[in-house]
């Protein structure tokens, strides 16, 4: 619940700086154009919230109706509140430049303070000219004061230098406005093409002190965070599967977040699984939305291993290759701590040659402080998205230690346990990703 709170009050504190900045600054009050947009800001953020609910309390067929217009506007509206915050330091300036302007002129305190009332006492003002007429007559232009019909203000000699000033004050709104709206648009349609074109093939050579030299050029398949779901389809996952095929692999790895939904709502998307190639194997562990599902994992775990994917359930295998062996296991998600089935790394690592290399899949970088402590020569991890929406790989760090691609731990008793995070081949949430493109990654492990 408190989540929840949180979220519901990011996305109103948002919606309504959207709305002063780009809907009253840049619209005259009372006026057809302010209502639209006003309403138009008001159902968008209900649908979002019904989208991001929805994911949560409906099934998958019923999240679809909304999931794709929801999450778009997410992404929307995120680039809208980045774009308006960097554009309030030129906006500033150019309203700095506009009042110095101003006090330059005859009745510059007038015209100021009518410029900082205007929104507020626009229909005070409209009342005012209107009893101002009726006193006067028509008999009497040159002993009434004319007032401008935008907001009651002044018109004519001295004080009517201010219509002026106000209308280059709403241009300056108004362009201010289109630019933020641009480029957002500009970045979310770039994000949408990203993130539903091809993964990037990432291959990563790695070297590993205590690989046995028969084993060198061993080639491990890593994918993470395909998330189907409400917005995927089953070409998703044939693209994916075809993809790892062509790279040859020795052994491939999914690392977690493989899906959004139960085996009933998804598992036709899944299927194409069964044709994944590789001479040792594919192997699973879960991750945090395994555990998010109706559900549960456990029917997932049932449905790979239907598809020829073993899971890894805090335990390990050997693979040999070369007349070499390499151990690889596997850990649950932190997730499962919260039903009982939680990582284990003593059981996944226990009782194991001490002098053999170990490559654990674990589905968050977190857990490599863990894997360090238990001697873990290579981990492979997923969870964060790179970020997927720039900039909030800058937000990951605060979470996690490895945004993406290759780092290293130091280890008790000397020696690094290195750590690589892929990208992830799906999205989570809005279909878009800037900065992070998907991603599949072969490592290859050298002596």
């Amino acid at each position: 619940m408190g989540f929840l709170v949180m979220i519901l009050t990011a996305v109103a504190v948002v919606h309504v700086y959207l709305w002063r900045r780009l809907v009253r600054a840049s619209t005259t009050p009372g006026s057809r154009l302010r209502r639209v947009l006003t309403w138009t800001l008001v159902v968008l953020a209900a649908l979002m919230v019904v989208t991001m609910a929805g994911s949560r309390l409906s099934g998958v067929e019923v999240v679809r109706v909304v999931a794709w217009p929801g999450y778009l506007w997410l992404a929307l509206m995120f680039y809208l509140f980045v774009f308006g915050l960097v554009a309030e330091v030129p906006r500033a300036i150019a309203a700095f430049a506009l009042a110095r302007g101003r006090r330059t002129t005859p009745g510059a305190a007038l015209v100021d303070s009518a410029v900082d009332d205007a929104e507020d006492a626009s229909v005070l003002a409209r009342t005012a000219a209107g009893e101002s007429a009726a006193v006067a007559g028509p008999a009497a232009p040159d002993s009434a004061t004319p007032v401008a019909a935008s907001g009651g203000r002044p018109a004519g000699g001295g004080p009517g230098a201010d219509a002026p000033a106000i209308d280059r004050r709403l241009f300056i709104s108004r362009t201010a406005s289109a630019v933020v709206a641009a480029g957002a648009l500009a970045t979310v349609g770039y994000g949408v093409t990203r993130a539903l074109g091809d993964p990037v093939i990432e291959r990563v050579p790695v070297r590993l002190p205590r690989l046995d030299p028969r084993m060198s050029g061993l080639r491990i398949a890593a994918v993470s965070d395909i998330h189907l779901g409400p917005l995927t389809g089953r070409g998703h996952t044939e693209r994916i599967v075809r993809m790892i095929n062509g790279l040859g692999a020795d052994v491939v790895t999914i690392v977690g977040d493989l899906v959004d939904g139960t085996v009933a709502e998804l598992g036709r998307l899944a299927a194409p699984l069964k044709s994944l190639e590789s001479r040792y194997g594919a192997y699973f562990v879960t991750g945090n939305h395994e555990y998010y599902t109706a559900e549960g994992p456990q029917e997932w775990i049932e449905e790979l291993r239907s598809l020829g994917v073993r899971p890894l359930r805090n335990e390990r295998v050997e693979i040999t290759h070369g007349g070499a062996v390499l151990d690889l296991a596997g850990v649950n998600d932190l997730n499962g701590a919260l039903s009982g089935d939680g990582p284990d790394m003593g059981r996944a690592l226990g009782g194991r040659d001490a002098d053999r290399p170990v490559v654990l899949l674990a589905h968050q970088p977190v857990q490599v402080a863990q894997a360090a402590a238990h001697g873990v020569d290579l981990q492979l991890s997923g969870h964060t998205h790179g970020g997927q929406m720039a900039p909030f790989n800058l937000l990951v760090p605060l979470q996690q230690p490895v945004v993406a691609g290759l780092a290293s731990v130091p280890r008790q008793g000397g020696g690094d346990t290195q750590i690589y995070v892929t990208r992830g081949a799906g999205f989570w949430g809005p279909p878009v990703r800037v900065g992070a493109p998907p991603e599949i990654t072969l490592i290859e492990l050298r002596a």
